[in-house]
């Protein structure tokens, strides 16, 4: 069993696992970070942007952490986590070969599609005057400034994918639900549980009838609006894979709601904006369902909500029709009851959505107000332009709430800046802590991680807490590794046909246990065994003519019998004696004994597994092996 690491990043993974003939991809992560070395694309034309030294290139470019360690066309299926472990499925279905097929649960598929979508739509909406591709060379990069000359592997950056692509993509997708076994081949079954961090989000048991490996991907166990964690079918795992953690340890996800309010609060009051960049799916629905409870008690009834994306009806509209939610929520589902809150503010003109701030919104817009819009890198989307809108006022924040993007690095562009910048990340995933505590509860043999958990926090090196410590310690894995994973497979289901199972005829070797021989021909196909009688050779018909040579069908061979039991030491020594063998030295060893026959040069070892006659005459060996057959059982 191997596991195969394409991607460094811990939340965005992209691992895999060959496993009885099997190649499975777990999650396919797009790492986006990389546009943070890139200009904003704004939707209007920006005389500051334009302004800027153009040695940076604005060709919308993704990084790609896929290395050929294996050739990806030989992938049987992808199994995927969430919704933010897809986006680099159609760089994989559409451009390497793939023709196996991809298991995910429907709100995985949905809201993975929208936000698909919606990365096309920013992307395609700002036209490029030109593409610049030159600047990948070697030779042109190393002069550029950092951080671009120093990126890692730029020639394997991808332009973003069309909506053709996507479209082909998810076609390949094959919906599963919650503890629905999907079998592979016949080779290994796997199923998804909740993982309770998103809608839909799942880990993954994939496992055969003797061995059991457990996938966990981004996890959580506090109690927001999806299903929550399923547990207890994470116990007895010989290997759990573990990935996903929460980029933000040190923060309290409730902590930094109560910040989110206080600070929206604070600068509407004064008289301000707020603008929330952030994605269109996910985290948006606990901030709005904090703001629902917070609106009338701060005396925010008046101040406008707007929701400015491509898929905003959309991700609003999916979020309430989706039977993997918690109970709570679940049960509204059913009901003409609205599971979420933010149906209501739709319903009282609290919050409003729109899918780009041309059209209706620029008509109906008023402020102050809050503004929740992407991309939360800044460099594409609406979000661009309230940037260029706002930035310039100190009445006006903006809040952090995504952890995927350092805030100082997306602000990059915008400086100087005026407006304040306030960072609420809000991450539910596992903590340390919480990991370490579930794994002493479903207490896996082996754990397999990143290699970034196994060691505190390069700016926290003393916080021992903020890393995985384990007994025995996990197995780290880091980008382009590949791990040969510690156990081996020891035993394979066979199934045996009746008729064969008639024919046995079991023989007891100690209390308990009986065995019986069987000769039998092994039959497989679709990684299913089965044992079936031997047939019997068809009779040969009479010949008329007399043929020099006759060919004899062939004959299945009996079984040689099989010996069981103990050779008794004592009683043995005087089965000799009867027979006129009396100048036996005995020494013992830490297998059994050996037995010195002294006039006849002949040495014994009577061993618990085996017995060896080292003798020159072939009658006196035929003799003694005829004796020591006397103690033995014949199957």
């Amino acid at each position: 069993m191997k596991l195969y690491c394409l991607s460094g990043h811990p939340t965005l993974p992209c691992n895999v696992l060959k496993f009885k003939s099997t190649t499975i991809m777990l999650d396919c992560g797009l790492d986006t970070t990389s546009v943070l070395n890139f200009l904003p694309l704004p939707l209007v034309h920006s005389p500051r942007l334009s302004k800027l030294p153009g040695w940076v290139s604005k060709d919308g470019t993704i990084n790609l952490e896929k290395r050929e360690l294996l050739d990806l066309s030989t992938i049987d299926v992808i199994l995927i986590s969430n919704y933010h472990c897809m986006m680099a499925l159609p760089y994989i279905t559409e451009h390497t070969g793939f023709t196996g097929t991809v298991y995910a649960t429907e709100p995985t598929l949905q809201i993975g599609r929208l936000l698909m979508e919606e990365l096309v739509n920013f992307m395609e909406r700002v036209p490029k005057a030109q593409s610049a591709t030159s600047w990948k060379n070697k030779e042109i990069r190393r002069m550029l400034p950092g951080p671009l000359k120093d990126a890692v592997d730029v020639w394997m950056w991808k332009r973003c994918y069309s909506m053709q692509e996507v479209n082909s993509a998810l076609s390949k997708v094959q919906l599963v639900g919650y503890s629905q076994k999907v079998e592979l081949f016949g080779a290994v079954q796997v199923s998804p549980l909740s993982s309770g961090y998103s809608l839909g989000s799942s880990n993954w048991i994939i496992q055969s009838h003797h061995e059991k490996v457990s996938y966990v991907s981004g996890s959580s166990l506090l109690t927001t609006h999806p299903q929550p964690m399923d547990q207890s079918s994470l116990k007895n795992s010989d290997v759990l894979i573990l990935t996903g953690l929460t980029q933000m340890p040190t923060a309290n996800p409730d902590g930094m709601l109560g910040e989110f309010c206080s600070n929206l609060a604070m600068t509407i009051r004064a008289g301000g904006n707020v603008l929330v960049p952030c994605y269109s799916s996910g985290v948006i629905y606990d901030l709005l369902e904090c703001l629902y409870q917070f609106i009338e008690s701060a005396n925010l009834g008046t101040t406008p909500f707007y929701f400015i994306s491509p898929i905003a009806n959309s991700s609003l509209e999916f979020s309430q029709i989706f039977a993997e939610l918690c109970h709570n929520k679940q049960t509204k589902v059913y009901l003409p009851e609205p599971p979420f809150p933010h149906a209501e503010l739709i319903q009282t003109n609290k919050l409003k959505h729109y899918p780009s701030i041309h059209g209706d919104f620029s008509s109906e817009f008023r402020q102050p107000c809050v503004v929740f819009t992407g991309h939360p890198s800044l460099r594409f989307g609406d979000v661009v332009h309230f940037m260029e809108l706002w930035g310039k006022s100190s009445l006006n924040t903006i809040i952090f709430t995504e952890p995927d993007f350092s805030y100082l690095d997306a602000l990059a562009p915008y400086q100087p800046l005026a407006m304040k910048c306030v960072y609420c990340p809000i991450d539910t995933r596992l903590n340390f802590h919480q990991v370490s505590k579930l794994l002493k509860e479903v207490q896996p043999l082996h754990v397999v991680c990143p290699e970034q958990y196994t060691q505190p926090p390069l700016t926290q090196s003393h916080r021992s807490d903020l890393m995985l410590e384990l007994q025995p310690p996990p197995m780290p894995y880091r980008r382009c590794s590949v791990l040969n994973l510690p156990f081996r497979r020891r035993y394979e289901r066979i199934y045996i046909l009746p008729e064969l199972a008639n024919s046995l005829v079991p023989s007891e070797i100690k209390p308990g246990v009986s065995v019986a021989t069987v000769s039998a021909l092994l039959h497989s196909k679709d990684n299913k065994h089965t044992l079936q009688s031997v047939p019997k050779p068809p009779p040969m018909p009479p010949s008329k003519k007399r043929k020099r040579v006759i060919e004899e069908p062939p004959v299945a061979l009996a079984p040689k019998p099989m010996l069981s039991g103990a050779v008794a030491l004592e009683a043995f020594l005087a089965t000799l004696q009867k027979h006129g063998i009396t100048e036996v030295k005995v020494e013992e060893t830490a297998d059994g004994h050996i037995l010195h026959l002294q006039a006849e040069d002949t040495l014994i070892q009577l061993e618990e597994d085996g017995t060896h006659i080292v003798c020159d005459s072939e009658p006196l060996r035929t003799t003694l092996r005829d004796l020591v057959l006397r103690f033995l059982q014949k199957l």
